[in-house]
């Protein structure tokens, strides 16, 4: 893969085909019980591995991409807000597929579908674990078997997240260019009343600003191994992972890009990059009861994807971790709000 093909921006990552791509800090939900979409609380902070190569670990030289500072037991979202044109979007959990269960592919498949569908997917939460719910992201260390990677796979060697993006065949692509180019001319070509007539835009939940991080050179010394850390489930919620209405012929057969996430403890993110790590957390029912909005997305034109057995039988991180003890406060039903009816340096890659 080249070094122009995944760029950093702000703290979204740009992947080819128009694909957008943010990490979302959220409220971590109960493990028992079914939820509503939390919200999110900023973004986490994102920098290259290659601009820190003298404090990251060897390993993370070797993969290249990107690194992002987590806590542990902190929940986090994909936003894909942004994504400009159809895309197909692998995402990996320790490189198990978080869509199907199965092994990391550099090739897209159906029966069962490995790949979230752009735009029509705005946000992945979780892992695709049920019938029209997903178990939240959860970041834990590994070495305790906690991860979904070491409950699939049985061991952890990777962690992190991985991304990868297929485009729309070229004459697909042009086609749905053009149309698209078309609908905006007749949009314009419509009659304005006032205030009245301008496109009001769709519902979203609280875009959240990035985390500013002071720009500070990196700590130099002796490199050593970071407390690695990967993604284990926690509760589950209602969200939909959609299922593809394209032949799988639509789409490119070599992915357009890729990107390795690597998640490191707010210790070594302070120690590689020389930042401050985001504050831990908010509570979550401080949260709640001051009232603030929680979310419910459904979109009746589009087929829910069927869970695979691998996935349901992810257990959560709380079986490993012990009982979670931070206060719940489920949210009033008019708290849960419903939704819808210049890049930087490029991310280097290697070898992962």
């Amino acid at each position: 893969m080249g070094e122009s093909a995944v760029r950093i921006d702000g703290n979204t990552l740009r992947l080819p085909g128009g694909v957008a791509v943010r990490f979302i800090r959220t409220l971590r939900l109960p493990e028992k019980g079914t939820h509503p979409l939390p919200p999110g609380l900023g973004e986490f902070p994102v920098r290259r591995v290659a601009d820190y190569a003298d404090t990251v670990p060897e390993t993370w030289r070797a993969r290249g991409g990107v690194m992002l500072p987590v806590y542990l037991r902190e929940a986090m979202w994909l936003s894909f807000g942004g994504t400009t044109e159809p895309a197909a979007l692998q995402v990996g959990v320790g490189k198990v597929c978080a869509v199907s269960g199965k092994p990391w592919s550099d090739r897209l498949a159906r029966k069962p579908q490995n790949y979230l569908v752009l735009p029509r997917q705005p946000w992945l939460d979780g892992i695709n674990s049920g019938k029209g719910t997903v178990r939240q992201f959860v970041a834990v260390p590994l070495g305790l078997g906690a991860t979904v990677e070491g409950q699939v796979t049985g061991e952890e060697v990777w962690g992190g997240v991985q991304l990868q993006s297929f485009a729309l065949r070229e004459p697909l692509l042009e086609r749905w260019r053009e149309e698209e180019r078309r609908r905006t001319e007749q949009a314009r070509a419509m009659p304005q009343y006032g205030g009245y007539g301008a496109a009001m835009p769709m519902a979203a939940p609280p875009a959240p600003g990035a985390v500013p991080a002071p720009a500070a050179a990196p700590a130099r010394g002796v490199r050593r191994a970071a407390a690695a850390m990967g993604l284990g489930v926690g509760g589950s919620m209602r969200q939909e992972v959609y299922e593809d209405d394209r032949p799988l012929s639509d789409w490119s057969e070599a992915p357009a890009g890729r990107v390795f996430v690597h998640l490191v403890t707010p210790p070594e993110w302070r120690r590689i990059t020389g930042e401050a790590p985001p504050p831990s957390p908010v509570d979550r029912a401080a949260y709640t009861r001051a009232g603030l909005p929680w979310f419910d997305y459904y979109d009746q034109d589009a087929e829910d994807l069927a869970p695979t057995e691998t996935l349901e039988a992810v257990k959560p991180v709380g079986d490993w971790l012990g009982d979670d003890h931070e206060p719940w406060q489920a949210p009033t039903p008019g708290q849960v709000k419903p939704l819808k009816d210049a890049p930087g340096k490029p991310v280097q890659d290697g070898d992962w």
